[in-house]
């Protein structure tokens, strides 16, 4: 009869035990032998090793038609502590769209190559940890920056249900517009009561269909936030398909419910 192998018992006193089946009277169940007679190992998830994100260090390029200028920062702190209070150098952007502008943390620079146009983020020590989980996030808020001031940021809601349709109005019955010649969207998706959402400041929204609303903005952040309020009105089900899909977003069918 094998004998009962305690669960919160230590592996190594285990393999001690059954480290020789023949010479004691412990008997070995055929099927564990091969793990007691393994060395002792520690199993890992992955064998590779672990590998940091390289998106802070790329550089930034810039079109032709965008200014990039970075203010002079007031003068830091000794040391190398991050301090959250603590202001590094403005970063202004600007181009045909419009203007932005951006405070990076003090402990990060700016090094520009006039020859190539680009613009590459550096912090001041890598081996601190904070220091590098903002490194490729301010990168990135620079790149949605470059875009957006040249470019622009889009966000397309489709409108997916049976009399589901948007307008675009001047004016609306149940809020006051916020700022001068403040726009609203009007939906209908289902709801006995009219829905008005305005418009913020910066974004600008059309309805090249009923069924489909366009908006247009330089800050990436605005234009998703307000696209994500929008959709809160209809999240897509996944029974039917009916909702306010945004971009590409896609939602997997399930079976009707059989009662």
């Amino acid at each position: 009869m094998a004998t009962p192998i305690c669960r919160n018992g230590s592996s190594r006193a285990l393999r001690s035990i059954f480290s020789s089946p023949k010479s004691t009277n412990t008997t070995l169940p055929a099927f564990l032998v091969p793990a007691f007679a393994s060395p002792a190992h520690t199993s890992h998830f992955s064998t590779t090793s672990q590998c940091h994100s390289k998106i802070g260090r790329a550089p930034l390029s810039l079109p032709p038609d965008v200014n990039f200028t970075v203010l002079t920062a007031p003068p830091q702190q000794q040391g190398r502590q991050v301090s959250r209070t603590q202001l590094g150098q403005t970063v202004e952007i600007e181009g045909p769209k419009g203007k932005m502008s951006l405070t990076i943390p003090h402990y990060m620079s700016i090094l520009s190559d006039g020859e190539t146009r680009t613009q590459t983020l550096s912090i001041l020590d890598p081996e601190e940890r904070k220091q590098r989980e903002m490194w490729g996030t301010v990168r990135a808020y620079l790149q949605n920056h470059i875009l957006g001031v040249s470019e622009g940021h889009t966000a397309i809601l489709r409108l997916v249900g049976v009399g589901y349709r948007a307008t675009i109005e001047s004016a609306a019955v149940t809020k006051q517009p916020e700022y001068p010649g403040q726009k609203f969207v009007s939906l209908k998706v289902g709801y006995s009561h009219p829905i008005e959402l305005g418009v913020p400041q910066g974004v600008t929204a059309s309805t090249p269909q009923p069924t489909r609303i366009l908006l247009e903005g330089v800050e990436k952040e605005v234009v998703m936030q307000f696209a994500a309020e929008i959709r809160l009105w209809r999240k897509p089900e996944p029974y039917k398909g009916k909702g306010i899909f945004v971009n590409d977003e896609t939602i997997k069918l399930k079976a009707k419910k059989i009662k």
